[in-house]
């Protein structure tokens, strides 16, 4: 009996013995600048979800020196080298939040000591991670705020869908919509233009303190302006404070702004073969390795896996690179605008003018403007890039089949919206309707809102479904059927506004 008792008494010991050794090693690891210590010391109480998180994310736990340590494959850093100050502590509160001072000179202010600013945008994320915010510049998302707002087009559709509409007895008079109704839609997503517009004293658990005042905040916007000039935010997808690689991977995060109908992604991808797989076992999945091996650390790609991670065969054989720039492996613009089209050349779509005058990658009658679209060869290139990821599980008939019928889903829904601009183009010819070619409003008739939902909903979920393997989503929801229904509907109201016009 004494003999099991003192075997007992060892073993516990020995776990004792392994545990205070992991704790004292982690200990030793995980050394937290005084000044970030400052930050924690007060706003654990103040603002504790913000402290839990953080002390849950990898920055908590890691220091440059350590991450730069690992071989070069499995790093999360891309920067080689970090300011000697930062290379031995983890980074926290101050590490952010008081970093590049010198470019924050319009909303940097003191506080209990110390220059900070709210914003934490991409140029201070730079520091650590270059490469992935060179990429993100010349994204598509990256100008998602001038690329909406700053088009004379689109803007008149977001006035028109935002703004208040006042009845006068016989039409309606629209109103341009207001800076926070924007910032609550349309630009939730695009991003609004982050500003410091004064300052306000607060009563606060330390006394009164002054703090700036943003303008167009909260938000996290893919496009947004940040008050340092930069563009884009780093949270949109690594949300603060763990700003985790597995969020980022998880079709979820993508889902907050591509879930339709405009941009149905998700919804596409919840009914795909792909979508079932990841409901059903991503339990089993590891969606914090780098690089992510495809059949080990997952069996179905999630967004992420197709358009943004580094992704290994089992032997390690590296099937697409990663990139923060989402259309290295997209040839083409599947969102119709109002066609499907070659991705444009430059981030900044602003700049392009087809042969009508408008700031459109298509011409009306579906021709692209192809001057400021990739070329053959660079669609070639990237249909590559997204073919060596399917082939990480699929054959080679398969990939090339499923990509064959997606160009055949292109052509279609291209047409189907080419017969609905025929229809609104005849309306505005005769009368019927107020738009472009009298240089009124194209989308505030009945007629011309319905060609809106052709392409901006039916069309681009047609496509959507092809290319992400959601089929039933792509025929009768919101799909070709309605896009054969809405056409049908098109022709029908113009002759009721023939039949109107033949009256007077």
């Amino acid at each position: 009996m004494n003999h099991l008792l003192g075997s007992r008494h060892t073993i516990i010991l020995a776990v004792l013995l392994v545990v205070a050794t992991a704790t004292a090693t982690f200990a030793q690891q995980k050394v937290i600048s005084d000044d970030t210590q400052e930050c924690l010391d007060c706003h654990t109480t103040v603002t504790p979800g913000i402290v839990a998180d953080w002390q849950k994310s990898r920055h908590s736990h890691t220091t440059p020196q350590d991450a730069l340590a690992l071989p070069e494959i499995e790093r999360r850093m891309s920067t080689a080298q970090v300011d000697e100050t930062l290379n031995a502590v983890v980074i926290g509160c101050a590490e952010c939040h008081t970093m590049n001072a010198d470019q924050h000179e319009n909303d940097r202010f003191e506080h209990n000591g110390f220059v900070i600013h709210t914003v934490v945008s991409p140029s201070d994320c730079a520091t650590c991670h270059p490469v992935e915010v060179e990429d993100f510049s010349h994204n598509l998302m990256s100008q998602a705020y001038a690329n909406l707002m700053d088009n004379p087009v689109y803007k008149v559709m977001v006035d028109n869908t935002n703004g208040l509409a006042t009845f006068n007895g016989a039409s309606f008079h629209h109103e341009g919509a207001d800076d926070m109704s924007n910032a609550d839609s349309c630009l939730a997503c695009h991003g609004t233009i982050v500003q410091v517009t004064g300052s306000e004293t607060r009563e606060t658990d330390m006394g009164e303190m002054d703090f700036p005042t943003l303008s167009n905040w909260p938000n996290a916007g893919v496009g947004r302006i940040n008050p340092d000039g930069s563009k884009g935010a780093c949270a949109s997808c690594h949300m603060r404070h763990q700003f985790s690689i597995e969020v980022a991977r998880k079709p979820y995060t993508c889902a907050e702004c591509h879930k339709g109908p405009d941009v149905p992604a998700y919804k596409v991808y919840s009914v795909s073969v792909h979508g079932n797989i990841q409901k059903s076992v991503d339990k089993y999945w590891d969606y914090k390795a780098v690089p992510w091996t495809v059949g080990k650390d997952f069996t179905a790609p999630t967004c992420a896996a197709c358009h943004v991670s580094e992704l290994v065969n089992s032997d390690g054989e590296i099937l697409a690179k990663r990139s923060h720039r989402m259309t290295d492996r997209l040839p083409w613009r599947i969102f119709g605008l109002p066609y499907a089209h070659p991705h444009p050349i430059n981030a900044d779509t602003t700049t392009i003018v087809n042969q009508g005058g408008l700031t459109l990658p298509t011409e009306l009658t579906g021709e692209p403007v192809t001057s400021a679209l990739i070329s053959a060869d660079e669609m070639a290139v990237r249909t590559t890039n997204m073919k060596n990821v399917c082939s990480g599980c699929h054959a080679q008939q398969w990939v090339d089949g499923h990509f064959a019928r997606l160009d055949r889903s292109i052509e279609t829904s291209n047409y189907m919206t080419l017969q609905a601009t025929k229809v609104l183009s005849t309306a505005w010819e005769e009368g019927l309707a107020q738009g472009l070619p009298q240089g009124a409003n194209p989308f505030d008739e009945a007629i011309e809102m319905k060609w809106i939902e052709q392409w901006l909903f039916y069309g681009n979920s047609v496509r959507f479904a092809t290319a992400m393997g959601g089929v039933d989503y792509g025929v009768f929801a919101d799909g070709r059927w309605t896009q054969a229904k809405n056409l049908q509907e098109m022709a029908d109201y113009l002759k009721f506004l023939r039949a109107g016009q033949e009256k007077k």
